[in-house]
C-alpha cells in the first residue's frame, strides 16, 4: 500500500507540475517534439523534394554536432549498413542454420560475409553479403548471387536468414512478418525494389511519384501513406508546373539510366488540357518504370536514414541558416492541399496541425508497406476503404494519423537517440498521463481521472496509454508493443471487431459477458449481443481461451502473449496447437508463452517440420510439472496434453 501510494503521489506531482505546461516541458528537455520548422518566422527553404536539394548528413553536423553525434550512433541512422563499416554482431563464423532439409552456411573469406543456400527444392546458391539491414532487434541481409559478379550491376537479393540480436539466434526471415509457412529456404525479393526507400535516404519525388500519378499507377518501390487513410484525411499534391515539372522527371530519368536524349523533357508541354494531361501521365509512367528498374545503391542520397530523409532536401537551409527547413514537401512545381484538422479550434486546432505534420513524416514508411496479411485490427481487411489500424509493428504513424489524438511520434520517441529506453519506460507511468493533458487538463484532478476510467489513479487503470493505447501488437522481439490507433477500449468498432476484448489485456479472468455488461453500465454504450457471442463463441467464453480457439493469427498472437505472463496452465493445450500455427511468426508467441509458463527455455526448432515440432513439443511437455500437479502421477500430464490437443 505505502508503494502504490508514492506511485499515486508522484503522479499527482508531476502532472501538477507538467499539465499546463507540457509543451513547455517537452521543447525544453526535447526540441525536437515542439519546434514547427516550416511555421518558423523567416525565409523557408523552397524546394526540398528534388536530387539537388539535398546537402547530405554531415553539412548538418557543422552546425548540430551534439545531435548529429547521437544519430550517427542510432538504430534509425544504421538502419542500412555495409559490410565493412560494422563489426561481427552476426555469426559469420560457419554457423550452420537448418530449415526443414534445407540449410544456410554463413562465412567469413577475405573480410568479406558470405550465405550458401542449399535447398533440394529452390536449388544451391551462393552469396556475397553486400548490404546489413536492421540492428535494433535483428540483423537481415541483402546479397549478390556469386555467380553474378561479372555483371555490371548484379541484382542484390534479400537473403533468407535474420540474426535476432535478444537471444543470438538465426531465424528463417520470412518469419519476422505475417507470411504463411514456406516450403523451403529461397532467396526472396531484389533489395532495391523493395526494402531500400525505407531504409535509405532518397529523394522524396521518388516515392510520391504513384501518388502524384493516381489510383491507377503501376507499383514500385514508393508509395505514399495518404492511398491508406480514409479521403477526409488525405493531404494531396498536385502539379501547377506542367513543362517544368517534365523536366524535372526527365532529370530523374537521366540520372538513373543514363539517357542520352528524353523527349519527356520539353519545355513547351502541349496547350490542349487534356493532350497536357495525357503527356504527364506517360511521363510518370516512365519514371516509375524506370525506377523501379534502375534505382539501385549508386542512387541513393546516404546508404541508411540521413537527417533528411525527415527533414527534407536542406541544401538551401546548409547554405544560409537564416532559411527555415521544412517538414513538408515544397516546390516551385507543385501545390499541397491540406485539409482542415478534425480536432477543436485554437491551440487544440494548432497542436493537432503540428501532429499531422510529424506523423506523416513518419508514416512515410511507418504504415506497414510489407505485410500482404489480410487482416487488420477493428475486424477489416487491409483493401477495405476505412482499413482498420496494423496488428504488427512498422505500422504506428500510420494508426496515428486515423485517430484524432494531436500525440505526435516524438513525443515518446526520440529519432535522434542512441537508445531511448529511459524515456519510454518514464512515459510509461504518471508522466505519460502529461501528454493527454495538454488537450484533456480536466482529468488531471485524481476525482476527475477516477470518475473518468473507474480505475483508482494511483494503479494500472490511472495510466492514460493503457487504455487508449493498449499493448495488443505483435512486436519485432516477439512480444507485445502499444497500438497507436489512439482510441477508447469501449469503442463499438473494437468489441464487436476484435478479439481479445481491450479490458481483457488486464482482466484475463473475467468472461466476456462480465466485461461487456460492465463497459454498458460505466460509459452508457450498447453492444450487440449476437454479434460478441458470435466472435467468442459464448457470452460466459473467457476472452483469452476463445480468442486462442476461434481468433484470427494476429488476434491468437495477442492472447499468446498474454496467456504466458497469466500462469493459466489449463490453457497450455490451446498454446501447443498453435505451435504450428500457419503463421509462423506467430508459433513463436506460442513458444514463448510455454516458455513462461514452465519456467524453463524452450528446446523447441520451429525451423523443423511441423509433424517434429508436434512430436517435440508433446515429449516437452510430457516432462514439465506445472505448478499445482502431482509428480507422483505422470498420468496427470498426459491427461492435460492428450494427442488431439496438437492437430
Amino acid at each position: 500500500m505505502v508503494r502504490r501510494s508514492g506511485v499515486y503521489i508522484l503522479g499527482v506531482i508531476l502532472l501538477a507540475a507538467m499539465g499546463s505546461s507540457c509543451t513547455r516541458y517537452l521543447g525544453e528537455q526535447f526540441p525536437w517534439s515542439s519546434s514547427d520548422q516550416s511555421a518558423s518566422s523567416g525565409k523557408t527553404v523552397r524546394s526540398n523534394i528534388l536530387r539537388r536539394d539535398y546537402a547530405g548528413s554531415e553539412a548538418c553536423g557543422k552546425c548540430h554536432g551534439e545531435i548529429y553525434a547521437r544519430f550517427r550512433r542510432g538504430p534509425m541512422h544504421n538502419m542500412t549498413r555495409l559490410p565493412d563499416s560494422v563489426g561481427d554482431r552476426a555469426p559469420f563464423d560457419g554457423r550452420v542454420f537448418r530449415f526443414h532439409e534445407d540449410s544456410v552456411v554463413m562465412e567469413m573469406r577475405s573480410s568479406q560475409r558470405y550465405l550458401r543456400v542449399g535447398s533440394g527444392r529452390f536449388g544451391d546458391k551462393e552469396f556475397r553479403v553486400t548490404k546489413i539491414i536492421g540492428g535494433h532487434h535483428r540483423e537481415d541481409f541483402a546479397g549478390v548471387e556469386t555467380s553474378h559478379a561479372t555483371e555490371t550491376n548484379p541484382d542484390e537479393i534479400i537473403l533468407p536468414v535474420s540474426y535476432m540480436l535478444g537471444s543470438g539466434k538465426l531465424r528463417y526471415k520470412g518469419y519476422s512478418v505475417m507470411e504463411p509457412e514456406r516450403p523451403g529456404l529461397k532467396p526472396s525479393a531484389v533489395w532495391n525494389r523493395t526494402c531500400i526507400f525505407c531504409h535509405n535516404t532518397v529523394p522524396y519525388l521518388s516515392t510520391v511519384l504513384g501518388a502524384l500519378d493516381g489510383p491507377e499507377s503501376p507499383g514500385y518501390q514508393g508509395e505514399s501513406v495518404e492511398h491508406w487513410l480514409p479521403r477526409a484525411k488525405r493531404w494531396t499534391l498536385a502539379v501547377t508546373d506542367t513543362a517544368g515539372f517534365l523536366t524535372e522527371l526527365s532529370n530523374e530519368r537521366k540520372f538513373l539510366a543514363g539517357f542520352d536524349s528524353d523527349p519527356r523533357g520539353q519545355k513547351h508541354p502541349a496547350a490542349n488540357p487534356e493532350d497536357r494531361k495525357r503527356e504527364l501521365t506517360a511521363a510518370f509512367g516512365e519514371t516509375i518504370e524506370t525506377t523501379r528498374k534502375h534505382f539501385g545503391a549508386k542512387a541513393l542520397l546516404e546508404v541508411g536514414i540521413g537527417c533528411e530523409s525527415c527533414h527534407g532536401g536542406s541544401r538551401e537551409h546548409a547554405s544560409d541558416p537564416n532559411v527555415k527547413t521544412s517538414l513538408e514537401p515544397r516546390s516551385p512545381y507543385l501545390s499541397l492541399r491540406k485539409p482542415s484538422p478534425d480536432t477543436g479550434s485554437g491551440e487544440q486546432s494548432k497542436m493537432r496541425r503540428h501532429a499531422l505534420q510529424i506523423d506523416r513524416v513518419c508514416a512515410r514508411c511507418h504504415q506497414v508497406l510489407f505485410s500482404g496479411y489480410p487482416w487488420t485490427w477493428e475486424g477489416r481487411r487491409r483493401q477495405d476503404t476505412l482499413a482498420g489500424g496494423a496488428q504488427i509493428n512498422s505500422g504506428e504513424a500510420r494508426d496515428l494519423l486515423l485517430s484524432k489524438c494531436s500525440v505526435t511520434c516524438t513525443d515518446c520517441h526520440d529519432p535522434h537517440a542512441h537508445r531511448d529506453t529511459v524515456r519510454l519506460q518514464t512515459l510509461e507511468g504518471p508522466a505519460g498521463n502529461a501528454v493527454c493533458a495538454r488537450c484533456h487538463a480536466e482529468l488531471v484532478r485524481p476525482a476527475a481521472l477516477q470518475a473518468h476510467a473507474h480505475h483508482s489513479p494511483a494503479g494500472a487503470g490511472g495510466l492514460c496509454i493503457n487504455c487508449h493505447m493498449p499493448r495488443k501488437n505483435m512486436s519485432l522481439d516477439s512480444r507485445l508493443s502499444r497500438y497507436h490507433r489512439v482510441g477508447s477500449p469501449d469503442a463499438v468498432e473494437k468489441v464487436e471487431g476484435d478479439r481479445p476484448l481491450e479490458c481483457a489485456l488486464c482482466h484475463a479472468d473475467k468472461t466476456v459477458g462480465e466485461m461487456v455488461d460492465t463497459m454498458e453500465a460505466w460509459w452508457g454504450k450498447h453492444y450487440d449481443r449476437k454479434a460478441v457471442t458470435g466472435l467468442y463463441g459464448d457470452w460466459r467464453a473467457k476472452s483469452l481461451e476463445a480468442t486462442l480457439q476461434l481468433g484470427k493469427p494476429h488476434e491468437q498472437a495477442t492472447a499468446l502473449y498474454l496467456s504466458g505472463l497469466g500462469g493459466d496452465t489449463s490453457l497450455v493445450p490451446l498454446i501447443v496447437r498453435q505451435l504450428t500455427n500457419p503463421y509462423p511468426l506467430v508459433r513463436y508467441y506460442a513458444d514463448n508463452a510455454l516458455a513462461a509458463l514452465t519456467g524453463m527455455a524452450s528446446p523447441l526448432d520451429l525451423h523443423r517440420r511441423d509433424e517434429q515440432i508436434q512430436k517435440d513439443a508433446l515429449e516437452w511437455m510430457r516432462s514439465v510439472q506445472f505448478p499445482g500437479t502431482n509428480r507422483n502421477k505422470p498420468d496427470v500430464q498426459m491427461e492435460r496434453f492428450p494427442k488431439d490437443s496438437l492437430k
